[in-house]
Order: structure tokens, then sequence, then C-alpha cells
């Protein structure tokens, strides 16, 4: 009798600590974003026969990546530039886009957020309830930043469709950028329209700032509606190039 209870207390402590393991709280995730420039210059450039883009093609990178952090504490989250790094090739500012250096803090007890957004030569301070998106969840899996994650879609701003990957091991329903709304963390984002992807490379959990969530205070305020409104009359002219800043701005 004795041994029986030994075996299965044994077995109870292995049971707890792969669920703390697993059932992650509170942490920092580190994002690479990634812009294809090569297939945005594309699109801008589609139906032209231009030898100046021809040209400038040859003369850009690939790709750019810059990173950010993801601060989560149970029932909010700060998402803020991170690391810098040193571009090999610089990318024209129409190329790259607006709001390279979004904040956003969420919070979803109250089911609201507020985001600091640069837009060209203005500083928004964006507060407003969560997004609701309609996510369909797949059975389609993979392992992102060492977690197995679950691929779901949705369609944000009418007609931009979205491909998300999200792990129940994270509690913390949260994701890059102001994306939430699964059952756990998102820890990937494309966005195939916009050539555009965040991935999770690494997760840590001890660092001081996870304590120190909070929204951002400076920056003009305004709401989604409002600032929707402002970027259609500012870009209507601007064609392709101005939608694709109008959804850069918007996520």
């Amino acid at each position: 009798m004795k041994t029986i209870y030994l075996i299965a207390s044994f077995l109870f402590s292995i049971v707890s600590t792969n669920a703390q393991q697993i059932f992650i709280e509170k942490g920092k995730i580190e994002f690479e974003r990634t812009i294809n420039i090569i297939k945005r210059l594309e699109d801008e450039t589609e139906g032209e026969d231009n030898s100046f883009y021809e040209a400038l093609k040859k003369q850009l990178p690939p790709t750019k990546s810059t990173y950010f952090n993801l601060y989560f504490d149970r029932d909010k989250t700060l998402y803020e530039p991170g690391r810098e790094v040193e571009a090999i090739k610089k990318v024209p500012e129409w190329l790259a886009g607006p709001a390279e250096d979004n904040v956003v803090y969420s919070d979803f007890t109250s089911q609201s957020f507020s985001s600091l957004k640069t837009v060209f030569e203005n500083t928004y301070n964006i507060q407003d309830s969560l997004r609701k998106a309609e996510w369909k969840i797949t059975s389609d899996t993979r392992i992102i930043a060492g977690f197995e994650c679950r691929k779901a879609t949705t369609i944000i701003m009418d007609s931009v469709f979205v491909f998300a990957f999200y792990t129940d091991q994270i509690v913390t329903r949260g994701g890059p950028e102001s994306f939430s709304g699964l059952p756990g963390m998102i820890l990937g984002i494309a966005i195939p329209r916009m050539h555009m992807t965040w991935f999770a490379t690494k997760l840590t959990t001890s660092d001081p700032k996870i304590s120190a969530i909070a929204p951002p205070k400076k920056g003009k305020k305004t709401n989604l509606s409002t600032l929707k409104t402002t970027l259609y009359n500012s870009l209507k002219q601007w064609g392709k190039y101005g939608q694709r800043n109008t959804w850069s701005i918007m996520i």
C-alpha cells in the first residue's frame, strides 16, 4: 500500500511539473516582423514598364526585418519595438510603410486597447475596444518558438485575409499588434496582401518589465472610427499605395 502511494505521489508530481511548464501566464515574447520588399515593389509598379523600378529592385534587399517585444501578464499585454538590427541596405519609406514603431497595450478584462502610432508627421494615441475578429480554427499545426501552434484564419478591414498560429500553452489570449481573440497566445501572423509576417522567435519568463505593463501616455487621442476617416480623406488619392498604408496603420 505504501509503495502504491509513493508511485501515485511521484506521478502526481510529474503531472504538476509538466502543467507548470505547459501553461504559462506571464513572460516576454520576441517577434520578428518581416516585409517582402520586392513583392511590395512589384505590386506598386504592376502594369508599368519603367527601367527605374527595375534598377531599384536590384538595389533593394529582398526583405526587411524588425523586432518587437510582447510583454504579457495573464489578462494584459504590451507590444512595443524591440532590439534594433543594422540594415544592410536602406529601404525607402514609401515601401516600408508608416506605423513602424507601434506600441499596443491590450486589456482583456475590460476588452479595450490603447495604441501609440506615428503616422507620417502625427503621433496618435488610439483608444478603443478590442477588435472582434471572426476566427476559423483549422486542424493544421506548426511549431513556432518551440510551441505547437494551431492555424486559424480571419478577414479584417472587409477584404484582408489573415493567417494566425496560436498556442494554448500560453493562457493569455493576445498576440502581436492588435491581434487577439483565439484560445491562447498568437505566435504567428501572415497577411499575404500586405506581404508581411510576424513570428515569435523566443520566450522568456524573467524580465522586470513584465510587472510594469501599462498603456502609452503620449500622442493625440482618437479612436478607430475617427482615425479611419482621417486616413481615407488623406490617402484616397494614392491608389493601392494609400490602401496598403491604411491597412498598415489600422492593424
